[in-house]
């Protein structure tokens, strides 16, 4: 009696490939990732509308950041040098040592937080006597309070 052939032998089998733990972001991730947020945010707010209005006639007027006058060019100015200093960061180009990257955007968010509340409380009346304010001051306002946070929590990270 002949006995059966053997079954061809199976490749084997590849090895599971086993994800990576995951782990929770570092404090540093998140304020990288709060500061090129708010500095977009920020500069993009000076575009959208900060007033809104009707006119005598009718029609539905809006004010963006950046026809407020100078302080709206401010804020504008102050999101894209944020940018511009995460994207220096980014690039391991550093400021020098003497002034901190953390005290500059703690700078930064404090002077655009001071801008857009200035513009919150005074409303030109150059526009029209009775406007409001827009939803593109209130997100201003945010980011740069979101600025000045991540300013913030940069220096609790170094301490």
């Amino acid at each position: 009696m002949q006995t059966p052939e053997s079954a061809p032998s199976l490749p084997p089998e590849p090895r599971a490939r086993r994800r990576p733990p995951r782990r929770t972001p570092a404090v540093a991730d998140w304020s990288e990732r709060l500061a090129w947020l708010s500095g977009l945010v920020l500069a993009v707010s000076a575009f959208t509308d900060w007033y809104s209005g009707t006119l005598p006639n009718g029609l539905t007027l809006s004010v963006t950041g950046w026809h407020t006058g100078g302080l709206g060019k401010l804020v504008f100015f102050i999101g894209l040098l944020t940018l511009i200093l995460e994207a220096l960061r980014e690039a391991r180009i550093g400021l020098p040592p003497e002034v901190p990257e953390r005290l500059v955007l703690v700078a930064l968010g404090a002077l655009a937080t001071i801008f857009v509340l200035i513009r919150s409380l005074s409303v030109p009346d150059a526009y029209f006597a009775n406007g409001s304010r827009g939803v593109g001051l209130y997100i201003a306002l945010l980011a740069a309070l979101a600025l000045l946070g991540t300013g913030l929590l940069r220096t609790a990270e170094e301490l």
